[in-house]
């Protein structure tokens, strides 16, 4: 090797930077404890497939490990663990620290709604011998990926009395799948040659519920008729209480390893389950904090995080004020010294789409949990852009910890984008960046992340709550 060489390879090390791969810096114990995460968390995908089971599972879970239900104006107590449920779809947790309320809180906001297909209020017809749901998708979706794949129904009707009824139709061994249609490929020489976004419309994506009439009866509406029987046999419901529902088709399947070498998770919901679940067993294995911390776990953000359970609901601030005024803080001073991680997903580096990514700031698998400065799109439209400062002192917790991290952008800049709740918490006067795990095929019916990746996301977020 040549003198230059040398100088060239010192060089790099003592100045150059490079993404870390998990598996070639960690030894045997820590890949271990990766993979020992994840059936955990692989159980709470399947168990929390749409916001509401995501707030009743997260709940169960907080439970377990203290957290009691919060009311406002209650008495908070130096150690307690609370949460507040807010309609069944978005959850706050937060534990009171021992440090003086006017430091700040640790916040970690992830989101807990994902893509879907949403029954509309009047959904149910029948045509050509077949039952159908009328629908209206839910986030950006891919329409041509969500058809002809098993599908379930998840969600609740509330009758004209108040009641609950809870619907979940699908998921176990014995149910039926409901399905969506598309064209044979002999038929299909139109629809091929459509773009991708156009050859599915959106009226197109029915939910195909049967075919058989009610016995004894003939006509246009037998078969209709046999599926409101058969709603109204098992759930004592009518089609009216369809107007006061939600009801939603998502994916059937359950995650699963991905790979010969087990090191990835496929599963629908990735976007951003991914990043709540860390955060909360983060927020768990940290007691031991004098920081008052919280999770928040949100509804909307696929649609723009409208509406009272969205991050642009301001119960955010009635909450910090609240907790603010009962351990004799000042609401300006806890929310300028509070610290936030919107932890939230993004894209990873696929070689088969390489086009579409700047290679030197795109994630990369078993990389680590991957930290965007900015979101947004074109010219850092509609992101919140964290200050340097706030990067740096994230650097440094990480580094301190030991967590391997990775810093990642979304794409090519005039490709695309995408957004966080990280905006809509930084407008409160709240240091905010975005952290989270890179996620191959984000938004598809199935996705995939790295088994490394969502372990140093728990490894990181402990870091954010614990310096």
């Amino acid at each position: 090797m040549s003198e230059n060489t040398n100088i060239a390879t010192e060089l790099e090390t003592k100045l150059g930077y490079k993404k870390t791969n998990f598996y070639e810096k960690s030894d045997e114990a820590a890949i271990k404890a990766a993979y020992d995460y994840a059936p955990g968390y692989m159980k709470y995908l399947d168990d929390a497939k749409t916001e509401r089971e995501a707030v009743t599972v997260s709940i169960a879970m907080a439970e377990k490990e203290g957290y009691i239900p919060y009311t406002f104006g209650m008495e908070l107590k130096v150690g307690g663990k609370y949460y507040y449920n807010n309609r069944g779809r978005n959850l706050y947790l937060f534990r009171v620290g021992s440090e003086p309320i006017n430091n700040g809180i640790r916040i970690a906001a992830a989101h807990i709604d994902n893509p879907r297909i949403d029954v509309k209020q009047s959904p149910l017809y029948e045509d050509g011998g077949m039952a159908f749901f009328k629908t209206r998708y839910y986030g950006g979706i891919r329409k041509y990926q969500w058809v002809t794949i098993p599908l379930a129904l998840h969600g609740v009707v509330v009758k004209a009395d108040g009641e609950v009824v809870n619907v979940v139709i699908g998921e176990a061994p014995s149910d039926p799948v409901i399905y969506i249609n598309d064209l044979l490929p002999h038929l299909a020489q139109d629809q091929s040659a459509k773009p991708l976004g156009k050859a599915i419309p959106a009226e197109n994506l029915n939910l195909l519920l049967g075919t058989r009439p009610y016995p004894g009866l003939e006509g246009g509406n037998a078969i209709r008729l046999n599926i409101l029987s058969m709603l109204n046999e098992k759930y004592g419901i009518t089609e009216e209480d369809f107007l006061s529902a939600d009801l939603s088709a998502v994916p059937a399947d359950k995650a699963r390893d991905v790979g010969l070498d087990r090191s990835l998770i496929g599963a629908y919901g990735h976007d951003d389950r991914v990043c709540a679940y860390p955060s909360m067993t983060a927020l768990f294995g940290t007691d031991d904090s004098t920081h008052t911390s919280m999770v928040i776990l949100a509804d909307k953000e696929e649609i723009g995080s409208d509406g009272n359970t969205g991050m642009q609901c301001e119960l955010m601030t009635d909450l910090i004020e609240e907790i603010t005024r009962a351990l004799g803080g000042n609401f300006a001073t806890v929310k300028a010294n509070s610290k936030c991680i919107s932890s939230d997903v993004t894209a990873c580096f696929d070689p088969n789409f390489a086009e579409v990514f700047d290679r030197r700031n795109v994630s990369m698998l078993n990389c680590g949990v991957a930290m965007s400065k900015y979101t947004g799109h074109g010219g850092k439209v509609g992101t919140n852009d964290a200050p340097a400062e706030y990067v740096a002192w994230i650097r440094k917790i990480m580094a301190e910890a030991g967590v391997i991290w990775q810093a990642g952008d979304m794409g090519k800049t005039d490709v695309g984008g995408g957004g966080t709740v990280a905006k809509f918490i930084a407008k409160h006067n709240i240091e905010t960046v975005d952290l989270g795990v890179p996620v191959i095929a984000m938004h598809a019916p199935y996705e995939v992340i790295s088994k490394a990746d969502l372990y140093t996301a728990h490894l990181a977020f402990e870091a954010f709550f614990r310096a």
